[in-house]
């Protein structure tokens, strides 16, 4: 068989005059093109002519050929000019890297046109080329990668198309482009289009996705469409009100109080007196039922029922740190302070407070501000007795105590009514008009600002805003936070303007950074909305603006992963002039890739090793929020390096993230936990070590046992969704850097891990569900153990041969005397008593053998593959995948995926009598503290609560009374 070695005699046919030859010269270099295009690109402007060349018949293969070479040059921008030339020739069907190559550079020009600002005009070959790919997608059932194309080229007539087709062979495709949708989709006017479109796509399912409805809803901001719909629900029969109080709770967990008050304000107004039958509630006590779901009320009190059922903190870590610290050091006391905070937040537990009365009673001035507003993060829901458990403290007409302790206590009723501050805005809001101290409106300001979060009410911004006027620069600080929170996710343009107008008005730079920090919490969730904001503020000569810029753009791109928003993060980690903008810069990666954890160690890698130590602790934190609570072993490898860096600040970034990483973990789970806890302790135990790394290891203690183990810190819902006071409780705590009464903002990222089921009622029936995993991969950590007893055991004296030896000699010369058989000790022969001192050797006896005390054996409980599991049990957010509800069982979820949380149960066996799972009757108490002693500046224990151990049979007497020591 001849072999061709050159196509110079086909190219020489193109010089030809007859077409036909030329049409063949064509159709041969188009099969060899592929192992001769050096030798044709030689003759490629003859191609090029001939495609030209109007009145040619074969155009269009003159146009494949000149593309295929343009292909192998490498210049594929031509290469797509004349692919699109060569029209239906361009075989899409083919396997090949050239029309592999030519199809991924139609679609990213595509797609890059249909984006553009300007809307370019679309080549209508582009188009053609494009449709026939979606065309092949369809063909080959290849669903998902034709929605992936339409998404991103913002086609949503084709996204609807494929799942009309795809819906008959795969049910989930709706979830697929849900989370498409609301990870990928950039266009925030797309997304929208897109939303509303699945709203209708899955209320038209043969059994309609409420669910899911819900979340588009929240996410289009139409709280008018949810109030319908729960009315829609609680009208269509007994299965329905289940799934619109399961809905009913979705919702107020993912959205805002101002959404969740116009959905309220858009049910009919039930009669309050309706009573409940055994069988059916009436429809105005189930609308009553979804406000008291809306309002939060329930969620938190049974939250807080599970956190205090199932505390299992340890106070041994902290009186241990306790000790190892000098308490006289304001630091140290207030790492513990934190500490025993975040320990035991949510679980009313205040037995280390109790216990420590004298240690509490030196905090002094911020120390002691901190101490008091710990009681809010201990307390954290308690919003019915909330007023009653701080009046010791909360500032009191006519009485002048510390003003520490009352700007403290403020902040603590905040902190108290997190994002659910009805009760107590007005309270807070009159004690900041009626004081003029700036350390009480400090705390009030920082209180308001949580407990009316995203409010977006304009008489409380005023209120504060009168604040910031004043000029003072404790004060000042905390009221740009506060405005930031209370105008959270608006865009009010008012806002940003006479903030931002102030902000370089002002001299204090404490003033500056809170407005700074305070108007990027404006722009939350706007994403591009915020993009001339955010080119401002980076634009400005002043760092502490510029910092805010930064943060601006992680509050405004939060859990998007946008490329735009993380390039513009890199720039600024590498090339800022101010440290402190490139420490934000770095640490705000974590904030946008918290969906995709994963990719932060890659990118934070080499930040890691920077030269400044400034960026190195922005990586610590980015590793820590974006990868909280996964354990993820990437970022363990990152961290752990981290924790024996030079410089003192980036060790404490490292321990505290390090605990974030860990939250929730056992040796099980993550075997670097043991070493983690074992490196706290070395740390405090420490003399020589810093105050900062110190300071980051108590704080780390305090993370990674939160809530007495059983909260996890979650940027997003159980939903998948953004959460919103998560994101902003962690930003915000990343100011201790500044402030480090700011650090208590960390518990709004705390979240409950457990599965609460209620049944039709509300209430909560006793079930049992199985968890398919061995019971000790999610168990909990093992208690720390008390320093074991040690016994010192006498050693028997050593008897030498020549000693034995001479007694024997004495013992016949006594018998031959006829003297007694015994020696004169009375003891045995060979006994070590009967010994004189002068007997024996002078020899070194052997050191005493330290033995612990014996221990009976315990039989080891065989490690079952499964795990039977009750009501109100902590269950992992890793664990849920294994949690199954069996199908004889009584009790089935209404909500086909099981998420955590609150879970409406629908009872299978209604005529059987249930049995219930009642409320704890132990409530906190006020302590009982007579008038001439219920001072203010009195120790924050003194209002709190009892040990939460449900064995407690009663509660211990109030602690007595004394003053803090200034």
């Amino acid at each position: 068989m001849v072999v061709l070695t050159s196509a110079g005699g086909i190219i020489s046919l193109l010089d030809e005059t007859e077409e036909e030859l030329k049409v063949y010269a064509l159709q041969q270099l188009d099969a060899l093109v592929d192992q001769f295009w050096a030798e044709i690109a030689d003759a490629v402007s003859k191609i090029e002519e001939l495609y030209e060349n109007e009145d040619f018949r074969q155009r269009e293969l003159a146009a494949l050929v000149a593309s295929k070479v343009y292909y192998h040059l490498g210049d594929y921008e031509d290469s797509l000019q004349f692919a699109l030339g060569a029209g239906k020739l361009l075989d899409l069907g083919t396997k090949s890297e050239y029309v592999e190559t030519v199809i991924s550079k139609c679609i990213d020009k595509y797609i890059a046109l249909r984006t553009a600002s300007d809307a370019s005009p679309v080549d209508s070959r582009l188009e053609s080329v494009v449709e026939r790919m979606f065309q092949r997608c369809f063909e080959d059932g290849e669903y998902k990668q034709a929605i992936g194309i339409a998404l991103e080229s913002q086609r949503l007539d084709v996204v609807e198309e494929s799942i009309s087709r795809a819906s008959k062979v795969d049910q989930d495709i709706l979830s697929y482009v849900m989370e498409a949708a609301m990870t990928l989709v950039e266009s925030v006017e797309f997304r929208n289009k897109l939303l509303r479109s699945l709203v209708k796509l899955y209320n038209n399912l043969k059994e309609p996705d409420y669910f899911s409805v819900a979340q588009c809803l929240v996410h289009l901001n139409d709280p008018s469409s949810c109030a319908e719909m729960l009315k829609s629900l609680l009208s269509s029969g007994e299965d329905s009100k289940l799934v619109a109080y399961q809905v009913a709770f979705d919702l107020e967990e993912n959205a805002t109080q101002q959404f969740l008050a116009r959905v309220k304000a858009g049910l009919p107004v039930g009669d309050t007196d309706a009573m409940e039958t055994d069988d059916k509630i009436s429809d105005a006590a189930a609308f009553n039922k979804i406000r008291e779901i809306l309002g939060g009320e329930l969620s938190i009190k049974l939250n807080l029922e599970f956190l205090h059922r199932n505390n299992h903190a340890d106070l041994l870590i902290l009186k241990s740190s306790k000790t190892a610290l000098e308490s006289r050091n304001s630091v140290f006391h207030t790492a513990i302070t934190f500490s025993n905070a975040f320990m035991h937040a949510g679980t009313t537990s205040d037995e280390f407070l109790r216990q420590n009365l004298e240690w509490l009673s030196r905090a002094t001035n911020w120390t002691k501000f901190s101490a008091t507003a710990a009681l809010g993060v201990i307390h954290k829901g308690q919003i019915s007795l909330g007023k009653a458990l701080l009046a010791p403290y909360l500032p009191k007409d006519g009485v002048s105590g510390s003003a520490y302790s009352e700007g403290g206590a403020l902040f603590a009723l905040g902190l108290i009514h997190a994002n659910h501050g009805d009760a107590v805005i007005e309270h807070l809001s009159t004690a900041l008009k009626t004081h003029q101290n700036e350390v009480i409106q400090h705390g009030a300001c920082l209180g308001l600002g949580v407990a009316a979060m995203a409010t977006d009410n304009d008489d409380l911004y005023e209120t504060i805003k009168n604040v910031l006027f004043a000029d003072s620069a404790v004060a000042g600080e905390a009221a740009g936070l506060a405005m930031g929170l209370v105008m959270l996710g608006t865009a009010s343009s008012k806002a940003i303007d006479e903030m931002l107008q102030y902000a370089h008005d002002t001299q204090h730079e404490k003033i500056i950074r809170g407005l700074a920090v305070g108007i990027s919490m404006i722009m939350y969730g706007r994403e591009e909305t915020a993009d001339a904001l955010i080119e401002q503020l980076l634009s400005d000569k002043d760092p502490i603006l510029r910092y805010g810029g930064i943060f601006t753009i992680a509050m405004a791109y939060a859990g998007t992963g946008n490329n735009k928003a993380l390039k513009k993060l890199l720039h600024f980690a590498v090339s800022d002039v101010n440290d402190d903008v490139r420490r934000a810069a770095v640490t705000s990666i974590g904030f946008l890739l918290f969906r995709n954890h994963k990719q932060v160690p890659r990118i934070v890698q080499l930040l890691s090793e920077s030269y400044n130590p400034h960026v190195r602790y922005g990586a610590t934190l980015a590793l820590g929020i974006s990868c909280a609570g996964t354990g993820l072993e990437d970022a363990l490898a990152i961290l752990e390096p981290l924790t024996k860096d030079p410089v003192d600040y980036v060790r404490q970034g490292a321990l505290i993230s390090l605990a974030m990483v860990l939250v929730q973990h056992n040796e099980a789970m993550s075997p670097k936990v043991v070493a983690t806890r074992k490196l706290y302790e070395k740390l405090i135990s420490e003399k020589h070590e810093d105050a900062m790394s110190k300071f980051g290891a108590v704080l780390g203690q305090g993370i990674i046992d939160a809530g007495g183990r059983n909260v996890t810190i979650s940027l997003q819902s159980r939903s998948g969704y953004a959460n919103m006071s998560a994101i902003v409780g962690t930003a915000i705590f990343c100011q201790f850097w500044y402030w480090y009464p700011l650090t208590h903002f960390l518990s709004l990222a705390f979240t409950p891990t457990a599965i609460i089921a209620l049944n039709g009622k509300l209430e909560i029936p006793k079930l049992e569900y199985v968890s398919n995993a061995r019971s000790s991969l999610f168990a909990y950590h093992p208690p720390t153990k008390p320093p074991a007893v040690e016994t010192v055991q006498k050693v028997t004296t050593a008897v030498l041969s020549t000693t034995a030896k001479a007694q024997a000699r004495a013992r016949r010369h006594e018998k031959d005397k006829g003297g007694k058989d015994t020696p004169a000790t009375g003891g045995p022969p060979n006994s070590a008593t009967s010994l004189t001192v002068t007997d024996a050797m002078d020899v070194d006896a052997p050191a005493a053998t330290p033995t612990t005390e014996a221990k009976p054996k315990k039989n080891k409980k065989k490690d079952e593959s499964f795990e039977i599991l009750q009501n109100l049990t902590r269950v992992l957010p890793q664990q849920l995948k294994y949690i199954t509800f069996k199908e004889e069982d009584r009790y089935q979820p209404v909500k086909r995926t099981i998420t955590g949380g609150i879970t409406i149960v629908k009872d299978l066996r209604p005529s059987e009598a249930e049995e219930l799972i009642s409320l704890s009757s132990s409530q906190p108490q006020a302590a009982a503290v007579s008038s001439t002693t219920a001072a203010p500046a009195s120790t924050p224990a003194a209002a709190s609560t009892t040990n939460p151990a449900p064995a407690t049979d009663s509660d211990p007497a109030p602690p007595e009374a004394f003053e803090y020591r200034d």
